[in-house]
């Protein structure tokens, strides 16, 4: 693949945005180094890289977000000074930022105008409802300017967000991880809109880590490792392992991992499980089972039940009615204890939040789920700590650093290391977004210790928002939508577009 550098691909006349030799200093990081980077006009530039690569740094300060220390930002040309998002307004740049910054009870038409400089006390409600239909209907953008931003999903209300930018004269756009949360259909209608953009004119800078969706809607990928650009390519010469590596600095395995047939023996079974909060309907009549040696990966777009489903299974929710079985124990309503006593281990979506205390140290969080009474053999605790500390490559001083100083990746490990080794007798692992906001790198380890766990036995259920995750290491494939199973298929023979209707609620 060939390799170019950042400034040789387009002229200087049809560049719409330039960062030349941007640096960015954070206390104790440099966030961008000498980060030289371009944008044509009517081009998707994506910037990718592993989380911390600094790629939405330099996104931040493209559009007025952040200052740098050193260099320049031109725009058409000409050097601009950025002091702030408005700043960049006034230039015609926005950033579509991966949390929306909406009002939940405000109209789609009144969030689109919240902020714009020609705001007064009075609202011209029809003719601002007017241009935002006009703007939803030349872009591929379908929203009811009307509708109740609460009431959208995820994708809708992305597209709120875009709207809200055009709508403000932006002609660069700068989309942040504009996928994490939608589903493939919504996906496919985003690439959709971005091209809509581009073909009149404006820019996109396309920010993300996920290497597959890159190389189909980017003209060209620049790659970003430790605040430094390690390559450019155009399109149609993008190769997804070199791209793997350039994120990373090594060869990535980035083969689809399947587990041998599983045994007949059933490990964690759920049964008719119901669940209601406040009079909804949270979970309908759950049924699944997973065997030893097997992993089944439950997908979904995020809010349609996965945590809850979770949480009854690892005993932290009671279900209005249905059963779970641990290694043939009943425990959906024994609470945690019972649930760990059976054979369950659990690593919830949010890592140190639930699943590790984060000013406690290596050590202490790995024993923390252990229940031989008030006394710990400290020293056996040390030297197995230092033993997985070696075995999976965590990145820390030692065993006594606290959990909260390690990065997102390693903190993960120690979480994964405690749930699938160190917790005696489990044999059932429930483990959700296992690689939520990881770089590549620590994916593949991550996913490495799930194979393992597989083979040696274990039966995982893997709830997951990212779909390529759940196709690549499951054996079976679940969709939960709105709370009930929608679909189940073979992972070796899952058919990818069906999965992803589902997620969308467009397969019955």
């Amino acid at each position: 693949m060939p390799f170019v550098a950042n400034l040789a691909l387009v002229t200087g006349e049809t560049l719409a945005l330039v960062a030349r030799s941007v640096t960015k200093r954070f206390p104790g990081v440099v966030a961008n180094d000498a980060v030289n980077f371009d944008l044509a006009r009517g081009e998707v530039h994506t910037l990718l890289g592993e989380n911390g690569a600094g790629k939405s740094t330099l996104a931040s300060v493209l559009c007025g977000l952040y200052r740098p220390e050193e260099g320049q930002v031109l725009r058409n040309g000409v050097e601009i000074r950025l002091n702030s998002p408005r700043d960049g307004l006034a230039h015609g740049i926005a950033m579509v930022h991966q949390h929306f910054r909406l009002v939940d009870r405000f109209t789609v038409a009144e969030n689109v105008v919240l902020g714009h400089k020609s705001l007064s006390f009075i609202l011209a409600t029809n003719e601002i409802e007017e241009k935002v239909a006009a703007i939803t209907q030349e872009f591929g953008l379908p929203l009811n300017p009307r509708a109740v931003v609460g009431e959208l999903s995820a994708g809708e209300r992305q597209r709120v967000e875009i709207v809200k930018a055009l709508y403000q004269g932006a002609e660069v756009l700068l989309l942040d991880e504009p996928t994490a949360l939608l589903a493939p259909p919504e996906v496919e209608k985003l690439f959709i809109t971005v091209r809509a953009m581009t073909h009149t004119g404006k820019s996109v800078v396309f920010v993300s880590h996920k290497l597959g969706e890159v190389v189909d809607i980017s003209d060209r990928i620049t790659v970003m490792r430790g605040g430094k650009v390690t390559g450019s390519v155009r399109r149609g010469e993008a190769d997804v392992r070199k791209l793997a590596e350039l994120m990373v600095g090594r060869e990535i395995n980035i083969v689809p991992r399947r587990a041998k047939s599983p045994t007949s023996d059933v490990l964690l079974s759920v049964s008719q499980v119901h669940l209601e909060r406040d009079g909804v309907e949270i979970l309908s009549d759950i049924n699944l089972d997973v065997r030893a040696g097997e992993i089944v990966g439950v997908a979904g777009v995020a809010g349609n039940g996965q945590r809850d489903l979770a949480e009854v299974i690892a005993g932290l929710q009671t279900p209005q009615r249905g059963n779970v079985t641990v290694c043939g124990t009943p425990t959906a309503r024994s609470g945690a204890l019972g649930a760990r006593r059976a054979g369950l281990a659990y690593v919830p979506e949010d890592r140190l939040g639930t699943g590790l205390a984060p000013s406690m140290s290596i050590v202490d969080n790995m024993v923390l789920t252990r229940h031989r009474g008030f006394f710990v053999d400290r020293k056996s605790a040390l030297a197995e700590s230092e033993r997985f500390i070696t075995q999976l490559e965590i990145k820390t001083p030692g065993p006594l650093t606290p959990t909260r100083k390690l990065s997102g990746g390693n903190s993960q490990k120690v979480l994964l290391a405690r749930e699938l080794f160190a917790v005696s007798g489990a044999r059932v692992l429930v483990v959700c977004s296992p690689t939520r906001g990881l770089d590549v790198g620590a994916v593949e380890a991550v996913h490495a210790l799930l194979d393992e766990a597989r083979d040696a036995g274990k039966a995982i259920l893997m709830i997951s928002e990212d779909l390529d995750e759940v196709m690549t290491l499951a054996d079976r494939v679940m969709v939960l939508y709105r709370g009930g199973i929608t679909l189940e298929q073979p992972g070796a023979d899952a058919d990818l577009d069906r999965v992803g209707r589902a997620m969308a609620g467009l397969e019955s």
